[in-house]
Parts: C-alpha cells; structure tokens; sequence
C-alpha cells in the first residue's frame, strides 16, 4: 500500500482531507428540495464505493501485509469491531450535522458542529497517542473554540427572527459536534496493535460500518424528522432528479476520499491520529468560506453579525497553523 512518510507530503494529504471534509456538503446545496434523508442514501452509496477504490488503487500499490485484501483477511475481530463502531457513531454524527446544515446552513453548522468535535477528538485521540507539542496542539484547539464562540455568536445576532429554529440549529450542532469527536479514537484503535487494520482496510471497513448504521437511523429520521417538517418516503427518492442521485453520490465519494486521504496521514509515524484528525477538522473554516462567500449565508445579516466573521477566521487560520507545525515543533 502506498503510505507517505516524509511529513510534507503527510501535510498534504491532511490539508487534502480538510478541503473534502468541508466541501461535500456543497453537494447537498445542489439538490434544493430534497430531503436530506433522501440525499443520505446516495451519500452513503457514495461512501461506500470511494472506499472500495481507494483500497484497490493506493491500498493495494505494492503489495504487502497492509495492502488493502491481505490487510483485511489478517486483521481480528476486535479490530474490525473497533472500526465498525468508528462507522456507526461517525453515521449519526453525520445524520445530526446534515439536519443542522438543512436548518443553519453551512457557515454555521460546521464551524459549531465540527468545530466542536475537533475539541473533543483532539482531546481523546492525544491520550490514546501523545504525538506533537502538547502546547502549539492545545493552544491552536484553544483558539478554535474561540472561532466556534465568535461564529454561534453571529449566527444568533444574524437570525433575529427565528430564534426557536436558530436554537434548534445549535442545539442539534453541539449534540452532532460531541459525537463527532468520539468516532475517531474508535478508529485509532482499529489500526493500533498486532492483526490491526491500516488505513485503506480500516476506511473500508469504517464505511461498512456507516452503511449498516444508516438503515434504521436515517429511516427512523425520515418518520421523524429533526428539522420539524413532514416526515419523507422511499417514493420521494426513486421519484428525484437523476442529478440529485449524482450528487449525493459524489457527496459521499468526497468525503470518503478526505476520509481515506486522513486516516493514511495519521498512520505516518510523524504524525498521529490526534494531529491527522484536529488539520483535518479544519473543514470548519473551508465551510465556512462555502457558506459566507460563495452561498451568501451572511448577506441580509445585521452588521454586528458580520463583523465577527473576520474574527472568526483569524482565529481558526492561527489556531491551525499552531496545530499543523505542533508535530515538527520540539516539546
């Protein structure tokens, strides 16, 4: 399997996986009108054939124990369970911050739901592997919850009308950001230790995991669901645009390839899974940037809301320059 070790080509997948990690949900944007539930399906189809194809082309480039077939037919129970678990809390994780986007949108979803997540997997994911200096990592994290602080803020004084649904959007946010932050130790697990899983098989076996959570929680979603409109069917979906199916599909596909792009950073000797997963995290910030700038989030916002938008920039750009040179950076 191919596996960078040299840490600027590390770098490079990990800013790779921070760009997919917060471009996808551009996919969603694309298909108004469309339950996100509906979309989900596509999503996870999505998820689930990128992951096929990165362990086939990457995971298998030269063979060896951790090539992606040969990795899979060693690796143990527990292992594979570690990974599986990863998948499931990761899917309604997942499920939360689509109805926080549907509610939210993206510039503020992301930033409080992801942004918090960074917090608390960067936080569990250093005690199951303390790599990098403890200070530049917890300070950069600091200076992120800053960002996440001065984001909600806007969010609050931008929605001077809806503050039950703006509540719900927060609400929902949090609850999506703390599970988000739990999925990625799970992981960590998976590839630590004899008949472990590398980083395209534990992908793989992650997204598996996804795909069987995703049956009775997306369906319960759909009966029930979180952003207070009428509950969907299946006939909505086979009745959708052929490019809504497409762009879920490719919603997915993205976000399995920074996922894949994530986990083989992590496995780098250098780096780590705490360092891997908090660069990564800074799909918070490029989502952000998706949400003001190019979906206009922010236009008929007050001018106090967006003010704080700069601010809220400023503080993730630093707080994740700290976080990317912490693995270089002597303790």
């Amino acid at each position: 399997m191919y596996q960078p070790e040299a840490y600027a080509i590390a770098l490079l997948f990990m800013v790779g996986s921070m760009l997919c990690w917060g471009s996808w949900a551009n996919t969603m944007k694309l298909t108004p009108g469309y339950a996100f539930q509906l979309f989900y399906w596509d999503y996870i189809l999505g998820i689930l054939a990128a992951s096929v194809l990165w362990g086939v082309t990457l995971g298998s480039s030269g063979g060896g124990d951790l090539s992606f077939f040969n990795n899979l037919r060693q690796a143990d129970t527990l292992h594979l369970t570690y990974a599986l678990l990863g998948g499931v809390i990761f899917n309604v994780a997942n499920l939360l911050l689509v109805a926080a986007i549907d509610i939210a949108g993206l510039a503020v979803a992301f930033p409080v739901g992801i942004g918090l997540a960074l917090v608390v997997g960067v936080l569990l994911n250093f005690i199951i592997s303390p790599k990098g200096n403890s200070v530049l990592l917890f300070g950069g994290v600091a200076l992120v919850v800053t960002a996440i602080v001065l984001n909600a803020m806007a969010y609050r004084r931008r929605e001077v009308e809806r503050r039950t649904l703006s509540a719900r959007g927060i609400k929902i946010a949090v609850a999506c950001g703390i599970l988000m932050g739990l999925f990625y130790p799970f992981v960590a697990k998976a590839t630590t230790g004899e008949r472990s899983l590398g980083p395209y098989a534990v992908a793989f076996v992650f997204a598996v995991g996804t795909a069987l959570c995703a049956i009775p929680v997306n369906y319960f979603f759909m009966r029930y669901p979180l952003t207070g409109s009428a509950p969907v069917s299946m006939k909505g979906y086979f009745s959708a645009r052929p490019s809504w199916h497409l762009w879920g599909v490719i919603g997915g596909s993205i976000w399995c390839t920074g996922t894949t792009l994530n986990f083989v950073a992590s496995h780098a000797q250098i780096i780590g899974p705490a360092i891997s997963y908090a660069i990564g995290q800074g799909a918070t910030m490029v989502s952000a940037i998706w949400g003001v700038f190019i979906w206009k989030e922010f236009a008929q916002a007050p001018p106090n809301a967006k003010k704080l938008i700069p601010l809220m920039f400023i503080f993730f750009l630093v707080g994740l320059g700290a976080i990317a040179v912490a693995p270089v950076v002597g303790q």
